[in-house]
């Protein structure tokens, strides 16, 4: 991504609408992994851990490890004290055969020329029994200028996830779309008209929403917890296991 970008997420991912809310189907779709993910103490690795939030979330269950290939955001991590933090690429990770009981990829596969290989890397640092945690942006017909902004190469169905999951030797466990309830405003918005120099969407909307915006993932995480999954989304959330 432009390192502007970084220095951006750094900034918002805190309280921002968009984080805040993914974080509670984050935590959802970790009730989902087997044995849940709270109920044990190993090792995890946050592959694509970007400045650091979400590894911070990951260190409450157990010993969190991240690896991302942008130097800087490495150094953001470092700020936040996250010290098992290095730089590596997801298709190539700089780690031993089946060491992780937990790997998770959150909005990341997107950015990787070579998906199937990406998860194939994870495939082979997980433990027997470990568990995978995916989330991806959803519909390709949701593409815009944004995904060229973050330097996205897809977008995904669930289907399609689920089978580049499967060819890559994990067994897709549950799956689920996200962020429903805003998918009308921001389908609407994404097929605007804009310009080169647009601002990013992480800046197209004021901090005083971001308690409101947040509402309806966090309602949505809640149903995910329940077992429920979501017919369509923006995001697309996959759990899978290596057997």
């Amino acid at each position: 991504m432009e390192e502007r970008i970084y220095d951006l997420v750094y900034e918002v991912e805190e309280r921002h609408w968009w984080f805040r809310g993914r974080r509670a189907v984050i935590e959802a779709l970790l009730e989902r992994t087997q044995p849940p993910t709270h109920s044990r103490r190993g090792r995890i690795l946050d592959a694509g851990c970007g400045t650091g939030r979400n590894l911070e979330l990951y260190s409450r269950f157990g010993r969190a490890e991240g690896v991302d290939p942008s130097p800087q955001a490495v150094e953001y991590c470092r700020r936040r004290g996250l010290t098992a933090v290095r730089e590596g690429d997801a298709q190539s990770l700089p780690f031993e055969d089946g060491r992780f009981g937990l790997i998770a990829a959150t909005d990341v596969l997107e950015h990787v020329l070579d998906d199937a290989a990406a998860l194939r890397e994870m495939h082979r640092v997980a433990a027997p029994g470990a568990s995978l945690l995916v989330t991806v942006p959803a519909y390709e017909w949701l593409w815009s200028r944004e995904d060229v902004r973050l330097e996205h190469h897809r977008r995904y169905s669930l289907g399609g996830l689920r089978r580049t999951a499967a060819a890559a030797g994990w067994e897709p466990r549950f799956g689920t779309y996200f962020n429903l309830i805003l998918l009308p405003p921001i389908a609407i918005a994404r097929k605007l008209p804009r310009g080169a120099d647009a601002e990013p969407e992480l800046e197209r909307t004021s901090a005083a929403l971001d308690g409101v915006l947040s509402l309806p993932m966090r309602l949505e995480a809640r149903l995910i917890r329940w077992g429920l999954r979501l017919p369509a989304g923006v995001s697309v959330g996959l759990v899978c296991r290596r057997s």
